[in-house]
């Protein structure tokens, strides 16, 4: 890091929100981004709500080509006192896991399972007996 780059505390960025004063944070730098909301492709309102936090991942999950992040370099203003910076509060997955229930008909239902087939093959053999009855 150069001796005369400057250092903002992340307080200072994450207050630069707004339309006519937006700063992002990315990958610990800061890029004022004011002049570039109108001709962002994805429009300024993903610009402006990516700022006040930050944006690494927002940033790297569009998938950004090589001349964008050239172009980044037009608006890098310096660098973020990583000290200042909040934990990212990622969102972890929840975990389930599924127990059966006591009250859960759970034999009975395995013994229906097997007496139903039988009691249809049955019928249909009993109906097969008395259709070859009846012939005689």
């Amino acid at each position: 890091m150069d001796s005369g780059e400057q250092v903002f505390v992340f307080e200072e960025v994450a207050k630069r929100k707004e339309r006519d004063d937006c700063w992002l944070l990315i990958s610990g730098k800061v890029y004022d981004v004011t002049q570039f909301l109108e001709d962002h492709p994805g429009g300024d309102e993903v610009l402006l709500a990516a700022s006040g936090k930050d944006a690494t991942q927002d940033f790297e999950d569009v998938g950004h080509s090589d001349d964008a992040r050239n172009m980044m370099k037009k608006y890098y203003i310096g660098e973020v006192d990583s000290t200042t910076v909040p934990p990212s509060n990622k969102i972890k997955p929840q975990t389930y896991s599924v127990t059966p229930k006591d009250d859960e008909p759970g034999f009975l239902f395995k013994i229906l399972q097997i007496l139903v087939p039988i009691l249809i093959l049955g019928l249909a053999f009993g109906f097969q007996f008395l259709g070859k009855k009846e012939k005689n």
